[in-house]
């Protein structure tokens, strides 16, 4: 049983017994040992299998599930989830390469990315992988290397549309973009797909990714279903692959509210049966990769000091930036937010100080908590991070002044 409020929604998902949060049915003091050292991350299987059960009880049938590598590319979680999603979505030669090992089948992985070295074209060509075009060097590249090894290219186009996702945390698509092709060259790009004797399966239309706000992601949906649909007029074959992307986000930060997946469901079931009218072989696919792993994972770190500068306490640990670079704040926050943080084998309450948490790096930017209220903390103390299942070690500068690498466990 909780014996404590949690310091955030997320932590709910973790129990507390006698104080101390358990990860995996684990207590976080057992694990550590069990680990050997720290910082480590901890990902949370169950926590990952629900959330994926989650998500497709709210799809439509005709919807499937891919889980984009990028948001964790761990090899024992990707494995894990390779088993629960419909395919995988890769961004590099070394994604494909541990999609491939994790066991899905070729035709279930797609490859995108802008910049694709010739060598990485090669690769996904002769896997049998769909290869998400996103360049018209892509395009003729492709060919070559199709007609070189003998084997005909399973080729998607990414498109850059004309719109975005309002209110995501990161914009990939509307404007000036190196993602994609842009959709009012599409009509141009199709015929030199057609002469190059490129079979386009279809469309990967992405607009952006960490939305909070269902309506947002309910308008985007429906204006790539509409583009999917125009473009289509254009193809010399049937679209067969839509991607229509994902954007569903996660909340970080006090006051935002968790993602509501009722109205985008809805509004999936409502249009879905229109598209498969308009693009009778069409296979729509939605791709999530932080939704679907980022809160099943925590950062662990121990106090290794604890200091006091001008009535000002510190906690020293010996993790930080070069391993967590999203919870420092120097992964695309405009203003810092501290990430939900707590002291894992003090989770009953007891006497509250408030405490900057820091790591060893020779920088002011190596900051995990600035001015947070949290248990008093000593020596040997474990901090938690949570919301850390997604970009976290695989985003961060893990060279920076040669500390150890984090440790990655499933459990």
């Amino acid at each position: 049983m909780s014996t404590t409020k949690p310091v955030h929604a997320a932590q709910s998902r973790f129990p507390v017994v006698d104080g101390v949060l358990h990860v995996g049915g684990v207590p976080l003091t057992r694990l550590a040992q069990r680990v050997g050292r720290t910082p480590f991350y901890a990902y949370d299987r169950k926590v990952v299998s629900d959330r994926v059960r989650q998500v497709r009880d709210c799809l439509p049938d005709g919807v499937r599930l891919h889980y984009s590598i990028k948001a964790n590319p761990m090899p024992a979680l990707v494995q894990h989830m390779a088993a629960l999603v419909d395919g995988l979505d890769v961004a590099s030669g070394g994604e494909l390469k541990t999609a491939l090992d994790a066991g899905m089948a070729p035709e279930c992985i797609s490859f995108a990315g802008p910049g694709k070295s010739d060598a990485e074209l090669a690769q996904a060509v002769a896997a049998g992988v769909h290869v998400h075009a996103e360049s018209e060097r892509e395009l003729h590249a492709l060919a070559r290397i199709g007609q070189e090894l003998g084997i005909a290219p399973l080729v998607v186009i990414r498109v850059n549309p004309d719109f975005e996702l309002k209110g995501s945390g990161m914009r990939m698509g509307g404007g000036a973009k190196q993602f994609g092709i842009d959709a009012e060259e599409m009509p141009r790009v199709l015929a030199l797909a057609a002469g190059l004797g490129l079979d386009v399966l279809g469309f990967h239309i992405f607009s952006g990714s960490q939305s909070l706000k269902a309506e947002a992601i309910v308008e985007a949906q429906a204006q790539t279903f509409a583009l999917a649909e125009r473009l289509a007029q254009s193809c010399r074959h049937p679209v067969r692959v839509l991607n229509i992307g994902g954007g569903f986000g996660i909340p970080y930060f006090p006051g935002e509210a968790p993602l509501d997946l009722a109205p985008i469901a809805a509004h999936l079931r409502q249009a879905l049966p229109h598209v498969q009218a308009a693009l009778p072989q069409a296979e729509v696919s939605i791709e999530l990769g932080r939704y679907l792993v980022g809160e099943a994972g925590v950062y662990v770190a121990r106090v290794v000091d604890r200091k006091v500068s001008r009535g000002q306490v510190f906690l020293v640990t010996d993790g930080g930036l070069h391993h967590h670079l999203a919870a420092s704040g120097n992964f695309g926050q405009v203003i810092r937010k501290n990430y939900p943080v707590a002291i894992g084998n003090r989770m009953g309450g007891g006497q509250a100080e408030v405490v900057s948490v820091v790591g060893p790096l020779c920088t002011p930017l190596d900051l995990l908590a600035d001015k947070m209220e949290l248990p008093r903390a000593n020596v040997g103390d474990l901090v938690v991070v949570f919301q850390s299942g997604a970009y976290g070690i695989s985003a961060s500068p893990a060279g920076f002044l040669s500390h150890p690498n984090a440790v990655e466990v499933l459990v």
